[in-house]
C-alpha cells in the first residue's frame, strides 16, 4: 500500500526558509508571491494490506520521527 504524507508548519510557525523563496522568487521577476509557506513530503511503501493498520503504523511513524509535532502538522493519504 502506497502512502503519501505532507508535512507542514502550522500557523504562527516562523518558516524562515519560505520567506527566502518568497524572496528569491521577486529577485527573478516572479512578483506579486504574497507568502510562501515550505514543508516536506514523503512517499512511503507498505506492505500492509488493512487501511486502518496502515493508517495507525503511518500515524506512529509521524508521531515517533518524521514530523516534529511540536511546530508541524502531517496529513496522511492512503491508496495506489
Amino acid at each position: 500500500m502506497k502512502a503519501r504524507i505532507h508535512i507542514t508548519l502550522k500557523n504562527g510557525v516562523l518558516d524562515p526558509q519560505g520567506k527566502a523563496i518568497q524572496s528569491a522568487l521577486g529577485a527573478i521577476g516572479f512578483d506579486g508571491v504574497d507568502d510562501v509557506r515550505q514543508g516536506k513530503f514523503m512517499e512511503i511503501e507498505l506492505a500492509e494490506t488493512d487501511e486502518t493498520k496502515a493508517r495507525s503504523t503511518l500515524e506512529a511513524m509521524c508521531e515517533k520521527l518524521l514530523a516534529n509535532t511540536v511546530i508541524e502538522n502531517y496529513a496522511i493519504d492512503l491508496g495506489d
